[in-house]
């Protein structure tokens, strides 16, 4: 594998201070060949004043502008920040969105209390778009069941027959004194996003030792099966662990999941791409100095995950006071650290049988933007069947 090209989708230096720090990455190329990258953007990491950034590319991801777009942050009254922004094509130019809102109705409150543990109040909202994202419709809410403190989890999953699968995880709200409990989710819309599934379980660990944060999924082409990877964190050992993987089917309105294992792969969050049956991408982000965006290739379904087969996307000087590496780590500590990494949340996407196209925040403390690589992956490869 090699880089072809690379530059910056959203360049944050010269923007005005409420739009210097962006990340949550996400990218969805579209049968046009527009390509739309969504971000979080405000002038802090989760900040009262975030939005959802989008930026556009017409020419195969090689240049991008900005969509002047603005969203209602208010809802039912109670004033809010946007988080996320993962993006599905429904129909041909009709684009949908997943953010997530968060209650900023006390603006001094922070994303997440190390007290209780929790975070706060939240929805997992939709919008529509009929015209590639330049409009968008009022919001709509993705419906969680009873489940709280939601959150978006990386990209929206879709089948050739129009089966959606949207990411999210579950933990505990901001006010909640009981002992939290972590878990990833998903529900299905077999209409376009019109009426959704009750959510199907993808990872949860009973005696809640083990979380399985931040998951990113892709469909393998098979009908209905899909690769989940997590960032695995080990509370009791206060250490994260090796990447985790696991294959899961839908089956009617259930969910079959495979064997969870831990792969080879030390870091955080890692996003799949299945090339073929076999090949299987991970874009991963390790924050141990020096930290790392790397593109790792596995060609038996993850289970081996060469380090000759690896390719090094971006290297970091990390510039935050971040007080964690990947061991001995205080729970509430790691969550302040959260908030001041300077790069990560990779996003990848299939361009061609030969190429495929990576996202990334990166940047200072001051100013954290949006930046792209094209990689070859040096030979012919079938599209996933």
């Amino acid at each position: 594998m090699q880089i072809e090209a690379r530059g910056v989708v959203y360049d944050a230096v010269d923007q005005p201070p409420h739009r210097r720090i962006a990340f949550f990455t996400s990218l969805c190329p579209l049968r046009s060949g527009t390509i739309l990258c969504g971000f979080h953007v405000g002038s802090a990491k989760h900040a009262p004043d975030a939005t959802v950034g989008i930026c556009r590319s017409r020419d195969g991801g090689a240049n991008w502008s900005s969509l002047p777009v603005r969203f209602e942050t208010t809802i039912d009254g109670v004033s809010g920040s946007l988080a996320g922004g993962e993006f599905v094509e429904v129909a041909p130019g009709r684009v949908q969105m997943l953010a997530t809102w968060f209650d900023r109705s006390d603006p001094q409150r922070p994303l997440f209390d190390p007290t209780t543990e929790g975070i706060l109040r939240s929805k997992l909202l939709l919008a529509d778009s009929d015209d590639e994202g330049e409009t968008w419709s009022p919001w709509r809410q993705l419906p969680t069941a009873e489940l709280t403190g939601c959150a978006t989890t990386g990209p929206i999953v879709a089948w050739p027959d129009g089966t959606l699968a949207y990411a999210f995880e579950s933990f505990k709200e901001f006010d909640d004194p009981r002992p939290g409990c972590h878990a990833a989710w998903i529900v299905v819309s077999r209409d376009g996003g019109r009426t959704f599934s009750q959510p199907l379980l993808v990872a949860d660990d009973p005696s809640g030792q083990l979380y399985f944060w931040d998951q990113r999924l892709c469909s393998t082409g098979a009908p209905g099966q899909f690769v989940a990877l997590f960032w695995t964190h080990e509370r009791a050992q206060q250490q994260d662990r090796t990447v985790h993987l696991r294959y899961l089917t839908l089956d009617g309105d259930r969910l079959r999941p495979g064997p969870m294992f831990a792969t080879s792969i030390q870091g955080q969050i890692a996003a799949p791409l299945s090339v073929d049956r076999q090949t299987l991408l991970a874009f991963v982000v390790d924050r141990v100095r020096p930290g790392t965006m790397k593109l790792w290739r596995s060609r038996d379904q993850g289970r081996t995950w060469p380090d000759e087969d690896c390719l090094v996307v971006h290297t970091h000087d990390e510039q935050a006071a971040v007080t964690q590496t990947s061991s001995d780590i205080d729970f509430a500590q790691y969550w302040e650290d959260m908030g001041k990494w300077s790069f990560g949340h990779p996003a990848i996407r299939r361009l061609d049988p030969r190429h495929v196209l990576l996202a990334y925040y990166a940047g200072t403390p001051q100013a954290m933007s949006i930046h792209w690589a094209r990689i070859c992956l040096d030979e012919g490869s079938p599209a996933a069947d």
